[in-house]
C-alpha cells in the first residue's frame, strides 16, 4: 500500500496563526531549521490510483493541490474513494465541507462521531444540503474491505471532554489498522492517543508502519509556555518525552517505520536542531512532514 502524509501538524497548523511561541517564531523568521506544516491527515491507496482519505482537515484544498495523484484526470472525477474519520474534532472534519463540490462523500465514521457531527453540531445536516453523504458505520473490531485495502478500527480510550454532550464513550476516538490485501502488510494510523493501554498495544503487534500521536513533547508543555491550562493528557494525548512517554514505550518495538504525526506548534521536535529532535531520531522514530510518502 501507499501512504501519503497530506498534513502533519495538530489543530491550527504550524505556525499557528495566533501563536508567537518559540517554535512558531522560528519558522516564521527562518532563524532555525524548520518546515511549515498543515493540519494532520493522510491518504492511503492499494494501487496508487484509488485513494482513501483519513481525516479531512481544514487545509484539504492546499493538500490536494500539493499531491498530483489526488487531482482529477478527466472532468471532475477524482481518485478520492472515501473519507474515514478517527473522531469528530473540527481539525479532522472541517475539510468535509470543502468536498461539497464533489458527486458525494462516502463517509466512514463511528456512531459516536456521527452523533456528534449530526446532533451535537449540526455539521452533517449542513453538509447534506450541498451533497449526498453516504455513511458507512465504523464498528471497532470489525474488518472492512475497501477493495485491495482493508481496515479494522479499534477503540482508543480517552478522557477528553465530550464538548457536545452526546453521551457516547465507545468509538469517540478510534485508530485504524490498515492491511494491504495482496501482500498482508499492515500500517496503523493513530493520531490521537492518551495512553498506550494493553488493548492499544495489541493493535501494534506485527505491523510494518505506525503513524502515532506526536502532539507534545512535555505533558505540561502548553502550561509551561503560558498558552493554556490543560495538559496533553487533558486534551487526549500522550506526551513524547520523559518516563512513560511514547518515545520510551515505542522505541523498542520492532516496527519497520515509526512516524510521529499530529505535532502541535509548540513541540520542539519541529525544530530540526533541538535535543528533542535528536532523541526522536536516535530512538528510531521519524518526524512526519507534509508530503512524506511511505510504501508499505
Amino acid at each position: 500500500m501507499w501512504l501519503r502524509v497530506l498534513g502533519s501538524a495538530a489543530g491550527g497548523g504550524y505556525p499557528q496563526w495566533n501563536c508567537s511561541c518559540p517554535t512558531c517564531r522560528a519558522v516564521r523568521d527562518g532563524s532555525r531549521p524548520a518546515r511549515a506544516r498543515t493540519q494532520s491527515s493522510i491518504a492511503a491507496s492499494p494501487d496508487g490510483r484509488r485513494w482513501f482519505l483519513f481525516n479531512a482537515s481544514p487545509d484539504i484544498r492546499a493538500q490536494f493541490e500539493a499531491f498530483p495523484a489526488m487531482l482529477p484526470g478527466d472532468g471532475r472525477a477524482t481518485p478520492l474513494e472515501a473519507v474515514l474519520l478517527t473522531d469528530a474534532e473540527i481539525d479532522h472534519t472541517l475539510g468535509l465541507l470543502l468536498l461539497r463540490e464533489g458527486r458525494g462523500i462516502q463517509l466512514h465514521a463511528t456512531a459516536a462521531t456521527r452523533a456528534t457531527l449530526r446532533e451535537g453540531t449540526g455539521f452533517l445536516n449542513t453538509l447534506e444540503r450541498y451533497c449526498p453523504v453516504d455513511w458507512h458505520p465504523v464498528v471497532p473490531g470489525q474488518e472492512v474491505s475497501l477493495g485491495g485495502l482493508s481496515y479494522r478500527a479499534f477503540d482508543v480510550p480517552t478522557a477528553k471532554h465530550d464538548r457536545f454532550g452526546t453521551g457516547a464513550d465507545q468509538g469517540r476516538v478510534v485508530g485504524y489498522r490498515l492491511t494491504d490485501e495482496s501482500t498482508g502488510r499492515t500500517a496503523v494510523y493513530l493520531p490521537g492517543v492518551q495512553e498506550l493501554t494493553p488493548s492499544v498495544r495489541d493493535e501494534l503487534d506485527g505491523i510494518d508502519c505506525l503513524f502515532i500521536d506526536g502532539t507534545t513533547w512535555h505533558d505540561d508543555e502548553l502550561i509551561r509556555l503560558g498558552l493554556a491550562e490543560k495538559t496533553a493528557r487533558d486534551m487526549g494525548h500522550l506526551a513524547i518525552g520523559g518516563p512513560g512517554g511514547s518515545l520510551e514505550l515505542l522505541s523498542p518495538l520492532p516496527i519497520e517505520r515509526k512516524i510521529y504525526i499530529h505535532i502541535n506548534n509548540t513541540n520542539p521536535i519541529l525544530l530540526e536542531d533541538t535535543p528533542e529532535r535528536r532523541l526522536v531520531t536516535e530512538g528510531g522514530m521519524t518526524v512526519a512532514h507534509d508530503g512524506l510518502e511511505v510504501e508499505v
